[in-house]
């Protein structure tokens, strides 16, 4: 057993842990907090967290200049050695399926952004908001990409959650319209079987505020089966994303949303946000500190004009 692996399972090995999370957050240039600081940061003795920023100096995982009554500065920062000392291991997200060009380009994006920061990271791709806000909240997932519109309905319910990111509009999808089973239908009527999908907080969301006070029946329908259910005369009509139709070219009967609501409710829907719960807020800060969204997003427009092979 080598002297790292003694160090980290002493007494000091906790701090030594805490304070590299802390520290990853950071960039090289910033001024770090004072050893006072830390000791109420991390609930630790004043020995402890002298001892703990030592280790951390002494292997290479840092480099400090003191610079007088200005503090201490951050000036060399070794991410990976830094990365095995805070103990994160690999940092998973959940996200939606896949199925779409938008959805393909913000998971390249984010494996291109944790790559260029050397932070080991996967994607898990999981259908419904709710089922990946359940996973990130069971511990399962350090964040999950859901819909703005979906963040905010959790957030009136659950004070678990909180959004890292907010990307630009037309990030998450680019809008929900309502498709039809037979092509006379402009807008949901009275009588009409309505595909609902309780999974999906956004499509069931929307379809409750377009079927306001009419008279129509709701059947319970996965978001991956309503084409199948329209075409079987199950349904009349339902809420789903434009993006599969017009990238599939789906020969399908399509009108916008009617309701205002609905269509104010919709400029949400397109936006994407990264969420995390208070258990891995680190991980939320991490993220915020140091990984670059715009070029998430500069990903994503390569992929959907296919100037990109997308790779997740």
């Amino acid at each position: 057993m080598d002297a790292s692996t003694n160090k980290l399972m002493s007494k000091n090995g906790l701090a030594i842990k805490r304070l590299s999370q802390e520290l990853f957050s950071y960039e090289v240039g910033d001024r770090i907090r004072t050893i006072t600081e830390y000791v109420d940061l991390l609930d630790s003795s004043r020995g402890t967290v002298q001892s703990a920023m030592k280790f951390l100096q002494e292997d290479a995982c840092i480099s400090l200049e003191s610079r007088g009554h200005l503090g201490t500065f951050l000036v060399k920062m070794n991410h990976k050695k830094l990365w095995e000392y805070s103990d994160f291991g690999v940092i998973i997200g959940a996200m939606p399926l896949p199925y779409s060009k938008r959805y393909e380009g913000l998971a390249t994006g984010l494996y291109k952004v944790f790559e260029n920061k050397e932070i080991p990271f996967s994607l898990s791709f999981m259908r419904g908001a709710d089922k990946r806000i359940q996973a990130l909240n069971f511990g399962k997932y350090s964040f999950a990409i859901i819909s703005k519109l979906a963040a905010e309905i959790h957030q009136n319910e659950n004070h678990n959650l909180s959004i890292v990111h907010e990307f630009k509009p037309e990030s998450y999808v680019g809008n929900h319209v309502v498709i039809f089973r037979d092509p006379k239908h402009t807008q949901i009527k009275d009588g009409m079987r309505v595909g609902v999908d309780s999974v999906s907080l956004d499509q069931s969301r929307l379809t409750e505020i377009e079927c306001e006070s009419l008279n129509v029946t709701y059947v319970a329908t996965p978001y991956n089966q309503i084409i199948q259910k329209l075409e079987m005369n199950e349904i009349d009509a339902a809420i789903w994303n434009g993006d599969e139709i017009f990238e599939k070219k789906l020969d399908v009967y399509i009108q916008p949303l009617k309701n205002p609501v609905a269509k104010e409710m919709d400029q949400k829907g397109n936006i994407a946000v990264i969420v995390v719960s208070n258990e891995t807020k680190v991980i939320g800060r991490i993220m915020e500190r140091l990984l670059d969204f715009d070029l998430v997003e500069a990903v994503q427009k390569e992929v959907m004009a296919n100037e990109m092979i997308p790779i997740y």
